[in-house]
Order: C-alpha cells, then sequence, then structure tokens
C-alpha cells in the first residue's frame, strides 16, 4: 500500500507521441497527476479521458503536469491515440502486471468473448507531490464511480491556498 507523504515508486514508460515518461523527470509547480484507466476496450475511461482533455489547461494553470497511464500495449494505446478525442493528454502505455501492483491497483482478468486484454489495472488517480512523495491516492476496483475532474481541481487549488497536508500518513 502507497502511503501519502512516502516516495512513490519508479515509474518509466513510452508515450504515444514517440517520447517516454519518468516520473522521476516531473518538476510540477504542484503536483504530477497520474490517471490510471483500463485501456481500449473501456467506453467509460475515453468518456474521462476525453472529459480530461477538456481540462487540461485549467490543470496545467494550477500546476499540475497530468499523464494517463495503462496497461494497454502500444498497438491499443496508438489506437486511444488517434480515434478518442485526449487532444494533449499523455498517453503512457505498457505499464506492467508488476508495476500496476508496485502502485496497489486492482488487476482484472478479461471476460471471456470481450474486447478486453488478458489483464488489466481498474482505473486510480494519483497526485505526487514534486518531491516523489504521495498527496493523495484515489483508487477503484470497479470503472464506476471515479473521481471527478473539477472535484480533483478544486481540491489542488484548495491544498495549495491553505498549504493542506497530506491526510492517512499513518496508514
Amino acid at each position: 500500500m502507497l502511503i501519502p507523504g512516502q516516495k512513490t515508486p519508479a515509474l518509466e514508460l513510452p508515450l504515444t507521441i514517440e517520447a517516454r515518461f519518468a516520473l522521476a523527470d516531473q518538476s510540477p509547480e504542484n503536483f504530477t497527476m497520474l490517471v490510471f484507466y483500463r485501456g481500449k476496450h473501456c467506453p467509460i475511461c475515453k468518456k474521462s479521458l476525453e472529459e480530461l482533455a477538456g481540462k487540461l489547461d485549467d490543470f496545467s494553470k494550477a500546476g499540475v503536469n497530468v499523464f494517463s497511464v495503462s496497461m494497454d500495449d502500444e498497438e491499443r494505446a496508438m489506437v486511444i491515440d488517434s480515434d478518442w478525442a485526449t487532444g494533449d493528454v499523455p498517453l503512457a502505455y505498457d505499464l506492467s502486471e508488476d508495476q500496476a501492483r508496485e502502485w496497489g491497483l486492482y488487476i482484472s482478468e478479461g471476460r471471456e468473448d470481450s474486447e478486453e486484454p488478458a489483464k488489466f489495472s481498474e482505473p486510480a488517480v494519483f497526485l505526487i507531490r514534486p518531491d516523489g512523495t504521495l498527496y493523495s491516492a484515489h483508487i477503484q476496483s470497479v470503472p464506476f464511480a471515479r473521481p471527478q475532474f473539477d472535484d480533483l481541481l478544486d481540491a489542488v487549488k484548495f491544498v495549495t491556498e491553505k498549504d493542506y497536508p497530506a491526510r492517512g500518513t499513518l496508514t
């Protein structure tokens, strides 16, 4: 289990824009936000990432670097890049099952006769401070009832204005 106030695991993955994402290289004003999503097979993820694309500038103005992450392979990730309206949201892919478990993500098995891959992670959102420590974690075991991006944006603004500390540090 990841604990707020402690270092997050290292994470380095390819991006669909022929670049690489490395969490250690991030130097946001306030937070790096990692949005883990289930993958190409998930219509709720499509809706969520497209909504995030419309709020990307707001997060940037609030000092938040945003990245989306999935266990999809390159081929599936490139379909998302071309077919979904994700705008400038960076799409990282090839998250391994071991990496997903290291982040505390729930892992699901693909259903027979579905577009689901053999295994994939369920959604989560993490806010990580510039020093690499976890501020907050929102981890789902199902695709439903995710944190709303407007609520996360309001929270970031409140936290930064009030210097509100990470909670749950005694876990």
